[in-house]
């Protein structure tokens, strides 16, 4: 069926032939008809069958033909005056052609404040449909802004306030731009969930359904995915929508066009296996998925580092980041030709040119699965989606081809590709390393062991090793004064010093022009008078019998010598001692009777 059997507005006839369409889809075909008659639509097909286009494409003429009916037949000259419902009504009955489905497309009473609203589970995804609607409608008749976070909050509000026809966005930013209110989720028409699935997997279905409650109970529901689940059904249907089930890929979840392959090796091997594909089969562009946010990184700095020019995608990339990331994986004259990405690649994005994908481990959750090799052979072309698959994945692999209903083929990579030799696996610390140093992902093997002994030793001056540790005047000084004070001189050195301490005492305070020991607590006059106050103290502490604990130094040397213990003090020891054996003795005693 071609689109030309559908009667749209010239406005997107015009975008359709631009873009080089010509022919409708299945779930495109089976779509258009009832969301231009104004029913509630649950689409389900395989990826890259054009479902963005099934419900935007409607859904704009819609918007189209009411916006001329209201103007045409309101005041005659064009005017922006908005018309009430029943006199819309009784207007376009007098409309010429006379066609009771060309009244079905209208939306009653369309305002100039209305409209639609088209909901996403990812910022890259609601980007890209924005830019859908600006494609099949070139010429700016349907007004379009994409809210998500991560960007400006002003220029978001600004475009809302000057008014537009769909508003695409995320949830968690849309519900505070209306607690701000900023949008009037009233003034809603229809909404459209895409990839709705995955906004339930993502932690979305409280907002949905906060959404949903202040939307308008006449509202068109639009829901469209390749994996649609109960829970999905289940709150459409909880808030009056009565959808007409589409369902395209009954019998098979992938796609025809696509050729899935798998390899069973270690976990180890698998840097060495996807050097390997990348040289056997060459593509154009590729995409690789890993499981984890922290991978992502790892896998673009082995690859650049190999000789393959490659982008990172994650949630730890800010807005900015993954707008530039995105604009030069899809710019055909860049040369960064592979992105290695998580799952936040893996929903409704697509790229032409992407001819192979490659799942460095396999997702947890088996739709996932169907999500990230549908990013290629999109729009009937022929892709390729090879899985490495190790002891880590095999519980994965089992729940995929149970949802699948089919067995994932083995492959095998022909000798004279297998690549032996190359740069190894990064570390997590090699990689911390070559990001502070600005390295990024070109730096060499001997470029990252250059960074990771630099990074070490400045990791052991931020830790306090060495030198820097016994310099330090902190806690662990206080608590050997502490224990200094108690003990006298029982656990000093030879020469009345600590090993550890001694460049410790050096390091003193200066009050008044007078040092004060750390270990002590006292003061010490100022080296030009410093031997003779220190010779009158031994004096004094001589005759008095108490300078058992005192430092002795001669013309102010930080040098200290052993005091001599006195007499009473090693009776007292030997006391302690002798009480201790007793109190061993008795125990012995009375254990043993």
């Amino acid at each position: 069926m071609k689109f030309s059997e559908f009667d749209l507005h010239p406005a997107l006839v015009a975008g359709i032939k631009q873009q080089g369409f010509e022919k409708c889809t299945d779930i495109q075909e089976a779509s258009i008809p009832y969301i231009l008659a104004g029913k509630d639509v649950a689409g389900l097909a395989q990826t890259g069958t054009g479902k963005t286009a099934a419900f935007l494409l409607p859904l704009m003429d819609r918007v189209l033909k009411s916006r001329e009916y209201a103007r045409e037949f309101s005041s005659g000259d064009g005017s922006d005056e908005e018309v009430s419902g029943e006199d819309l009504k009784q207007l376009t009955d007098n409309a010429q052609p006379k066609d009771e489905q060309e009244k079905q497309r209208l939306f009653f009473n369309w305002k100039q404040k209305n409209y639609l609203l088209v909901l996403t589970p990812t910022r890259e995804l609601a980007d890209q449909v924005c830019s859908n609607v600006q494609e099949l409608c070139p010429g700016g008749e349907i007004k379009t802004v994409a809210i998500f976070g991560g960007t400006s909050y002003e220029k978001q509000i600004e475009r809302v306030k000057k008014g537009v026809d769909i508003v695409v966005a995320t949830p968690g930013r849309l519900i505070d731009l209306y607690k701000e209110h900023v949008v009037d989720l009233n003034q809603i028409r229809a909404v459209v969930f895409d990839e709705a699935d995955r906004m339930f997997d993502m932690g979305f279905k409280d907002d949905m359904k906060y959404l949903l409650k202040r939307m308008p109970k006449d509202r068109q529901f639009l829901v469209y995915s390749a994996t649609l689940n109960f829970d999905v059904m289940n709150t459409a249907y909880e808030f009056g929508a009565d959808p007409v089930e589409i369902n395209i890929s009954k019998d098979q979840a992938t796609a025809d066009n696509v050729d899935d392959e798998l390899f069973h090796l270690g976990h180890n091997d698998k840097p060495g296996a996807l050097l390997s594909l990348l040289k056997q089969h060459q593509p154009k562009q590729v995409i690789i998925f890993s499981n984890f946010k922290r991978n992502v990184e790892r896998i673009a700095l082995f690859l650049n580092k190999n000789g393959y020019p490659a982008l990172g995608i994650s949630s730890l990339l800010t807005q900015g980041q993954r707008n530039r990331v995105m604009a030069q994986f899809k710019s055909e004259k860049g040369d960064r030709n592979i992105l290695v990405a998580t799952d936040v690649a893996a929903r409704g994005l697509d790229v032409v040119g992407v001819d192979m994908v490659i799942n460095y481990e396999l997702p947890d959750d088996p739709e996932n699965y169907i999500h990230r090799i549908g990013r290629t052979g999109r729009a009937s072309a022929k892709g390729r989606a090879f899985s490495l698959v190790s002891d880590r994945d095999v519980e994965a692999l089992a729940r995929i081809e149970d949802y699948t209903r089919k067995k994932v083929e083995t492959g095998w990579i022909e000798d004279e590709f297998l690549v032996k030799e190359y740069e190894p696996f990064p570390r997590d610390n090699e990689l911390e390393y070559s990001s502070k140093s600005g390295g990024g992902s070109k730096g060499g093997r001997s470029g990252g062991r250059d960074r990771k002994v630099s990074g070490s030793r400045d990791r052991d001056q931020r830790r306090g090793r060495g030198s820097h540790r016994k310099s330090d005047g902190g806690a662990k000084s206080k608590r050997y004064s502490k224990k200094l004070q108690r003990d006298g001189d029982k656990d000093r050195g030879r020469d009345g010093v600590r090993s550890d301490d001694s460049d410790r005492n050096q390091k003193s305070t200066s009050i008044n022009g007078a040092h004060r020991d750390r270990q002590t607590g006292r003061h010490k006059p100022k080296s030009g008078d410093g031997h003779r106050n220190e010779s009158s103290r031994r004096r004094n502490a001589s005759s008095s019998g108490k300078g058992n604990n005192q430092r002795k130094r001669k013309g102010g040397s930080s040098q200290r010598r052993r005091s001599q213990r006195p007499s009473n003090a090693s009776a007292q020891v030997k006391k302690q001692s002798e009480g201790i054996g007793k109190k061993i003795g008795g125990f012995i005693k009375k254990l043993f009777s």
